[in-house]
């Protein structure tokens, strides 16, 4: 199995590259943080071989010429290695931050894809530019600002969901689904893999794809990976990853995730605790019952295991999120272990 593992600076991101290079990591990702989604990938693809990945970009507040041209300039870059990742961000981020609309996430993610992907075709295929959406629409594009056709085709594109409707729109539609890294075994079994099948089961060819079946779409999991080798690292990578699905347990969209563990009540505490700026208590909802259910926990050969028995059936490829500091040969051991699978 396959492991893509994030890139966090920007001015460094070429020499992070290489470095998950040397450690096994078969591709990368950025993610919208404090850096553009985009140009660190810019300079991973200069530095390295690995596959490459906006995870994800937020696809609302950008217009779809400006994902596209993104997405095909690093296609390019990278010699077929990048892949589009969208998402959709909370309703919070889009309106406050981004001053942007939020209203039905899933049709207007649903546009985006089309309206990119419309776009793609007019630079590969020279089809007319006519894309009339419910919420974006494009007729135009001269020849003075469409890229010359790729030799390595358009890239792929994927869509961040955890929700079923937003799962199942991205199996109908799109080249792939990136699983959000709070889920768990019984959430991706029970709400996931069914809300996929029924995406898929009202797919229709894109362009020259070959078939409707599941063989033309990818689930890639995101995954919090909690591995030590020792008492002590776990400890740290244990602090580390209750920090984050704490921090996550107060966004409502992850709520059923929670709910399906028996774990509902989660949420409104926190909640309340990011309101009254208690961020650093948020780590303390999370017991280890929780976390075993959400994150893949233990030495590098049980998070393998782990990650066998909940996905391989189901993908090739997992990404990961490792929120602490790790110790001096632990990402090779975890990639070597995946790569067993």
């Amino acid at each position: 199995m396959k492991v893509l593992a994030p890139i966090y600076g920007l001015t460094d991101a070429g020499t992070e590259a290489q470095q998950l290079q040397a450690a096994g990591v078969d591709g990368a990702f950025t993610f919208e943080g404090p850096h553009d989604v985009f140009l660190p990938l810019a300079v991973a693809a200069a530095a390295s071989d690995l596959s490459l990945m906006s995870n994800v970009a937020i696809a609302f507040p950008r217009n779809a010429v400006h994902l596209a041209h993104s997405a095909w300039d690093l296609q390019q870059l990278s010699h077929h290695r990048f892949t589009l990742g969208l998402g959709t961000q909370i309703r919070t981020h889009i309106e406050r931050r981004f001053g942007e609309e939020f209203d039905h996430p899933v049709e207007r993610m649903r546009d985006t894809v089309g309206a990119v992907r419309a776009i793609f075709a007019a630079w590969q295929d020279g089809v007319p530019l006519d894309y009339h959406g419910a919420y974006r629409t494009h007729t135009l594009m001269t020849p003075i600002f469409s890229p010359q056709p790729s030799e390595f085709g358009a890239p792929l594109v994927v869509v961040g969901g955890l929700g079923p409707r937003m799962c199942a729109m991205a199996a109908e539609v799109a080249d792939g689904l990136a699983v959000m890294p709070v889920t768990s075994e019984q959430f991706f079994t029970e709400r996931t893999l069914p809300a996929v099948k029924s995406g898929l089961d009202r797919r229709k060819p894109v362009g020259s794809e070959p078939t409707t079946s599941a063989d033309s779409f990818e689930i890639l999991p995101e995954l919090i990976v909690c591995a030590g080798r020792t008492p002590e690292e776990q400890a740290a990578a244990d602090a580390g990853c209750r920090a984050l699905i704490g921090f996550y347990s107060s966004t409502p969209a992850y709520k059923p995730v929670f709910e399906i563990e028996g774990k509902g009540h989660i949420q409104p505490l926190a909640r309340n605790l990011t309101r009254e700026g208690r961020w650093e208590e948020l780590a303390e909802l999370i017991d280890d019952e929780l976390l075993n259910a959400i994150a893949v926990r233990g030495t590098p050969r049980q998070v393998a295991d782990q990650i066998a028995r909940r996905y391989a059936e189901h993908t090739g490829r997992v990404a990961i999120y490792t929120p602490y500091g790790l110790a001096d040969g632990l990402l090779e051991e975890i990639i070597a272990q995946i790569h067993a699978i």
